[in-house]
């Protein structure tokens, strides 16, 4: 096969019952695209054909609603009686299945991340309205170190097509909650269950619950409780044993109301875990940034882009992180500590977590000379952006960042006439 449409295929790169996913050059724009072609038998099909359709045409109307960084975009989708495929964004790698294997495990730490990744990307998926009902490991892809992309969306429920669950075509058995097994109405809990699953498999290489058959499985799912993690992996914290659990409550009560309450627990646990590590995390880093009133407006989306296209530093005390009369190209937001801004040794100002400093090195659009010095008055953390890099971010990235800029530069002149009408009236009084 050459063609696809108007792709020109590359190679084969999977295939399953129901499809072939191929690896497509997209001719105009010179992308890589994966691209899922659905069997023309397998939609004819007499027993099934009628499900494998539905799932195949709820992948397809996905197409341009989830854009996400941690989930594959849905490009493009063809109905015709000849082809019917789906493009999709082409995520090179392996997937998380292959790191949930005993000898083949995570440390810890990047477990936790991942599953953070994921708690964000499916709040997303939520908040638009769509349920995924498939999450394993095999649907979570991995381009490198802990970055993912959420696949494959063919079972899903969205907001305008709600519909039961077939236990035997729709969903993996061993990743099912409980209300999904009792074809009960499902809300994004049944993916905070799966999702919990994922985690225990993650962290010790085996499912909570084994089995020989589905129907064992199924039983053990309804009625049994399944060891803690950290009697398959000792190193588990019991703050680790507990999240883990709580995800995969049986009842809906006991089980993660929210994606944000599974999120900030595991952010928490994540600061147990990581020891030693100096390194700073990607969760670590979107929490910072969420937490910042310079971020205020942003959104999730926005936020991960900041995280992608930023420098994380710590300094010490007493180090000189801007000098005047160098020159710059980068600005800073400062996430922890506090740093003095002086101009010819004389204090200017002293910024806190949540200021911005060097911005001009971005509004200027040209090489920029400092215009004063900025020290660190104690341990500091702080966001690093290069104007080249945010230059080439997108879009709506820079309008939130533009619109930050504004309500810093508003603050600061309503702050330097404040001064100046206090040093006139000071003046005033000593002419009197």
């Amino acid at each position: 096969m050459d063609k696809i449409g108007k792709y020109q295929v590359v190679r084969k790169i999977g295939s399953g019952a129901t499809s072939a996913v191929y690896l497509c050059l997209d001719p105009f724009t010179q992308r890589e695209v994966a691209i899922k072609l659905i069997y023309p038998e397998a939609l004819k099909d007499k027993a099934k054909g009628k499900l494998y359709r539905k799932l195949f045409l709820t992948e397809a109307s996905l197409a341009g609603k989830l854009k996400h960084p941690h989930i594959v975009e849905i490009i493009d989708a063809v109905v015709e009686e000849e082809q019917s495929y789906i493009v999709m964004e082409y995520v090179p790698g392996s997937t998380l299945e292959r790191f949930c294997e005993v000898d083949s495990l995570l440390p810890l730490s990047d477990v936790i991340e991942i599953i953070y990744k994921c708690c964000k990307a499916l709040d997303y998926a939520q908040r638009h309205g769509v349920i995924h009902r498939d999450i394993k490991p095999a649907n979570i892809l991995l381009p490198g170190g802990t970055d993912i992309k959420i696949s494959d969306f063919g079972a899903a429920i969205t907001a305008d097509s709600l519909h039961t669950t077939q236990i035997s075509a729709v969903g993996s058995p061993a990743y099912m909650s409980p209300q999904q097994i009792k074809e009960h109405p499902l809300t994004h809990q049944t993916d905070i269950y799966s999702l919990g699953v994922v985690m225990y498999k993650a962290l010790t290489g085996r499912l909570p619950f084994s089995a020989s058959t589905n129907v064992s499985m199924i039983y053990q799912i309804l009625n049994a409780e399944p060891p803690k993690p950290s009697s398959l992996r000792p190193e588990i914290p019991p703050a680790l044993d507990a999240v883990v659990l709580k995800a995969m409550a049986k009842d809906l009560e006991g089980r993660y109301q929210s994606w944000e309450q599974f999120a900030r627990d595991l952010a928490n646990v994540h600061e147990l875990v990581k020891g030693s590590v100096q390194e700073i995390s990607d969760t670590e880093k979107f929490n910072a940034l969420r937490s910042l009133p310079f971020f205020r407006e942003f959104t999730d989306v926005e936020l991960w882009e900041v995280v992608r296209i930023s420098s994380w530093h710590r300094y010490p005390q007493g180090t000189t992180l801007i000098r005047e009369g160098d020159s710059g190209s980068s600005f800073y937001v400062l996430t922890s500590g506090e740093v003095s801004v002086t101009v010819d040794g004389k204090l200017l100002n002293m910024l806190k977590a949540g200021d911005c400093f060097g911005e001009m090195a971005y509004l200027a659009r040209r090489a920029f000379t400092r215009s004063a010095t900025v020290a660190t008055l104690t341990e500091v953390t702080v966001v690093e952006i290069d104007a080249e890099m945010l230059n080439n971010a997108s879009v709506a990235c820079r309008q939130k960042f533009n619109g930050a800029f504004l309500g810093i530069l508003v603050d600061r002149l309503a702050m330097a006439n404040a001064r100046l009408s206090q040093l006139l009236a000071e003046r005033q009084i000593t002419l009197l």
